[in-house]
């Protein structure tokens, strides 16, 4: 298993020009959330060249399908085509785990998280961030029990935001 190594994978999409934006548990620790997680949550820009541009960066960082299964992963078509008959994919990269959500829980995609992105440095790289707000609304929508056992941590957190 490889190290997560979560900036180099931001790197890359970065390189390759793509538009997402991070969200899940690594948006929440850019936001301040003592909660660690071991993978980065991206949701991209679904149009056709940003698709292409994701299928390059994701060549790059040697992304593989993540199951159970197959430990090395499995290998998949990545192109458009492929990107764009699925709404969730979990990968496993040689920077470590990566998963796409086109459709995050509880929001309609990158169009509508950019509406309250929140943009942070790491380095020089500016990497555009699910706002907090749009983070627990996602997590509430979901609904697992990893999620539900965030969630008073990361209210606790906006609430502190906001004073």
């Amino acid at each position: 298993m490889p190290r997560f190594d979560p900036e180099a994978i931001l790197r890359a999409l970065e390189a390759n020009g793509v538009r997402y934006v991070l969200i899940g548990g690594l948006a929440a620790t850019l936001h301040g959330s003592p909660l660690r997680t071991g993978d980065a949550d991206i949701c991209p820009a679904e149009d056709p060249d940003n698709l292409d541009r994701l299928a390059c960066a994701l060549n790059e960082i040697k992304a593989r399908i993540r199951t159970e299964d197959a430990p090395e992963g499995l290998a998949f078509a990545c192109d458009r085509r492929f990107l764009q008959q699925v709404d969730l994919l979990n990968l496993s990269t040689v920077f470590g785990d990566l998963d796409l959500s086109f459709r995050p829980a509880g929001t309609t995609g990158y169009d509508d998280l950019c509406q309250h992105v929140e943009r942070y440095d790491l380095d020089g790289l500016t990497v555009p961030v699910a706002a907090l707000e749009d983070v627990i609304r996602s997590k509430e929508a979901a609904d697992r029990p990893k999620d539900r056992a965030a969630l008073p941590t990361l209210r606790r957190l906006l609430v502190e935001r906001r004073k």
